[in-house]
């Protein structure tokens, strides 16, 4: 496995020519991608030139313990420490996700459950805000279909990373990406009068976020209706033709906007919600093992095909992938994710790592 680090250290060669050129830097997309494959291969090569000196000095340390017993206690100790750096560097071996340092677009969508279900896709939605600012990200809703008790049939969030250059594992993508699916809950809803506990669903979809030069988009090739916007708003709600659907003719992908005030505004938001569906349906098509992460998430809301049960009466939850479990419900839905987060990338990591072993 370690010897694909050797076909690594030619590229990273090149890869530092390429950015000591003034051309490179005329293009600021190229100059950002070659830069990110740069400090992926800086930190391979790091970790396999810190484990190949582990071993020498691990070598010299036990030969010269057979002339000087002061030498063992050190053999001991690099010992310890062989281990530890080759973990690391299997673990950067893994190929990353292309996308994994991208913003992501979240839909919760509500499902089996009517009023209950769309309660806890509210519920969903609060967590994931709570968890991105535990993170540092922002998020600003992007499209929100309420339902009549405060709950959402359908919302659409934009999560962002603040800064540039985020790195993979820590953008918004590269962690919530393992959210897609559909998550159950076990609960009294409010609408219950007897005090009985009912199990409802709500679906979660996670595509990273295009960026305009990532998806061409022929504006022959759009049909956009506009039609008066529903629900709680300004004064100008169910009065204007202000909310807009864009329909994407050869695909049939739909997205729509009746959040903001003006048509224009509402546009622009449907454009970036298709893009980034879009971008996401060209990559399924493009490279079917790598999007065997989207493939896996909902489709239809079913409760038989949760990836995550949250049952309040516990206040347990527990994720079905990953046999994680824990008793602090409370305190995931208040944005606590990250333990939950955790088991599916380690799991994720763990079946790449046998998979690049087999």
């Amino acid at each position: 496995m370690f010897e694909a680090v050797e076909g690594y250290l030619s590229e990273h060669d090149e890869l530092e020519g390429r950015l000591a050129a003034p051309e490179t830097h005329a293009d600021a997309r190229l100059a950002k991608q070659l830069n990110r494959r740069y400090s992926e291969l800086s930190a391979i090569i790091g970790a396999w030139r810190e484990w190949l000196r582990l071993g020498e000095d691990l070598e010299a340390a036990r030969e010269l313990a057979g002339e000087d017993p002061g030498f063992a206690a050190e053999a001991d100790a690099l010992a310890a420490q062989v281990p530890v750096a080759e973990e690391r560097l299997r673990r950067l071996l893994v190929p990353r996700d292309p996308a994994d340092h991208k913003d992501v677009l979240v839909e919760v969508k509500s499902g089996e459950g009517g009023e209950e279900s769309a309660l806890f896709a509210a519920d969903l939605l609060r967590m994931y805000t709570r968890y991105a600012e535990r993170r540092g990200w922002s998020v600003e809703i992007l499209d929100a279909t309420e339902s009549d008790l405060g709950g959402y049939k359908s919302v659409t969030a934009a999560v962002k990373a603040r800064g540039a250059g985020a790195e993979p594992g820590s953008a918004p993508y590269g962690v919530l990406k393992f959210e897609g699916g559909v998550h159950r809950v076990q609960r009294v809803p409010v609408t219950e009068s007897q005090g009985r506990v009912h199990t409802s669903a709500a679906g979660v979809l996670v595509v990273p976020e295009a960026e305009q030069v990532e998806v061409s988009i022929d504006d022959n090739d759009l049909r956009i209706d506009v039609y008066r916007s529903s629900g709680p708003g300004g004064q100008s709600v169910n009065t204007t033709d202000s909310a807009v659907r864009i329909t994407h003719v050869p695909t049939g992908i739909v997205a729509s906007c009746q959040n903001e005030k003006s048509q224009l505004q509402n546009k622009d938001q449907a454009m970036r919600i298709l893009r980034a569906r879009l971008l996401a349906a060209a990559q399924e098509q493009a490279d079917a093992a790598a999007s065997e992460v989207r493939r896996s998430q909902v489709r239809t809301v079913d409760r038989s095909e949760r990836i995550r049960t949250y049952n309040f009466p516990e206040n347990r939850i527990s994720d079905h992938r990953t046999g994680y479990k824990a008793y602090n419900l409370d305190q995931v839905l208040d944005g606590d994710l990250q333990p939950v987060v955790d088991s599916c990338i380690e799991t994720d990591l763990a079946a790449q790592l046998a998979a690049l072993e087999d």
